[in-house]
């Protein structure tokens, strides 16, 4: 790339415009051609034995949002080509060469249908990426098998040691009541996290809380049930997590359920609603007052300390739960000293070993499974390597499409069994 764009004081805006278009143009191939190597690397990670899953991050489009310091949806735009570089080699060639975008070629790669590689290289070349949007939403798609109507229904499908599967099947009318209270509850929890993250300031990294999934919306519905019940009845008990502790072996399980694993024993006695009966020799010998382990008192001091969640690059400010930085059970105390506060993704996150925190809460440490201190921000650096070199990209044309005329991508049929 040229050092300077020349500027002569009798230069003429048209003379101008076209050397600033020129060094546009460069820069876009130069650009392209970086967001294709991009690709191939995350592509290798992605089909690496386990690579990405050893940083401790939710998944392989969190990984490159912390790496690159881009937003989600970009993380996901490359990921998404990544997946499917096999599927479309001749426009990701084309990404690597500097002569298409990564947004043009994610159009095809997120929505396209398979074996359309060669139809939509040739769009690519002239076709802006709301342009690319349009042909994709006109390939014809399969219809799906029609299928019997079910009976309403809610059943677990399977139950483990981890999760708990669940199947719901609900008539219209009630599914819009069910769907109208998941949205508003959703979008309370999105905006509660935006706001964290306006307020913060921080940039997405492998350490910020994901942004809230429906079951968090659901699981706010159920427990907005549980504060409404106790409203209407005060002296109800609210919903508690019973759980049965063998004192000599340290072993735990749910009440009629299954066996807690050490991180889930220690999440729940760390500052959880729960009653807890203890038992030595298969014999019951007391239970624990049913309770939160943190008092509204000590709390308060915490939060008056330090409002957010204690890991770095996490501005969560709502629903944190208080954390033994020395447990409990290891002779921990519950004091301010040896307290810090955790969002409910951080916390199940460092008792099942992901990432370690170490104090006092005045000089707290956090670091991953590697021993690496956790910092927030991308991991962005000066090169030190010449950029790409590759002919200049002057992008699409930019021409009105006329989508009477333009023929979709028609997906071959399936071989037929007969």
């Amino acid at each position: 790339m040229s050092s300077s764009v020349a500027v002569g004081a009798e230069a003429s805006p048209k003379v101008r415009l076209e050397q600033l278009f020129d060094e546009l143009s460069e820069l876009t191939g130069q650009r392209n051609a970086i967001d294709g190597r991009i690709v191939d690397i995350v592509a290798e990670i992605d089909r690496g034995n386990g690579l990405w899953g050893n940083t401790g991050c939710r998944s392989i489009a969190a990984l490159v949002a912390w790496k690159t310091g881009v937003s989600s949806r970009n993380a996901e735009t490359i990921v998404a080509v990544a997946h499917r570089v096999e599927e479309f080699p001749r426009c990701v060639e084309g990404l690597r060469e500097g002569r298409f975008s990564l947004d043009q070629v994610g159009v095809i790669a997120e929505r396209a249908g398979a074996g359309s590689d060669e139809h939509y290289v040739e769009l690519v070349e002239v076709a802006t990426v709301n342009q690319l949007r349009t042909a994709v939403k006109l390939e014809p798609r399969p219809d799906a098998d029609p299928r019997p109507d079910p009976d309403p229904q809610v059943a677990k499908t399977r139950t483990d040691a981890k999760y708990t599967a669940y199947r719901i099947v609900l008539p219209t009318v009630e599914a819009a009541k069910f769907d109208a209270a998941l949205a508003t509850h959703h979008d309370a929890l999105i905006a509660d996290w935006k706001r964290d993250r306006d307020a913060t300031g921080q940039q997405p990294s492998d350490v910020s809380p994901a942004l809230p999934t429906l079951v968090d919306g659901f699981m706010s519905v159920v427990e907005a049930s549980w504060d409404a019940e106790a409203t209407r009845r005060p002296h109800g008990a609210r919903t508690t997590v019973v759980m049965h502790v063998d004192v000599k072996d340290r072993v735990a399980a749910l009440h009629l359920g299954p066996v807690l694993s050490q991180a889930d024993r220690q999440y729940l006695s760390c500052d959880a609603t729960c009653e807890a009966w203890f038992h030595r020799d298969g014999q019951p010998i007391g239970a624990g007052r049913t309770t939160r382990t943190i008092s509204r008192r000590l709390r308060r001091a915490l939060e008056h300390r330090h409002p957010t969640c204690a890991v770095p690059g996490c501005g969560a400010t709502r629903g944190l739960h208080a954390h033994h930085i020395i447990h409990w059970e290891h002779g921990g105390a519950t004091e301010l000293n040896n307290l810090v506060l955790l969002c409910p993704y951080h916390h199940r996150l460092h008792h099942r070993g992901a990432i370690t925190i170490t104090g006092p809460a005045d000089r707290l440490k956090v670091t991953n499974d590697q021993g690496e201190a956790l910092v927030s921000g991308s991991l962005a650096r000066p090169p030190t390597r010449p950029p790409p070199d590759v002919p200049p990209c002057n992008g699409p044309t930019g021409e009105r499409a006329d989508w009477w005329w333009y023929t979709p991508f028609q997906p071959q049929p399936p071989p037929s069994t007969n």
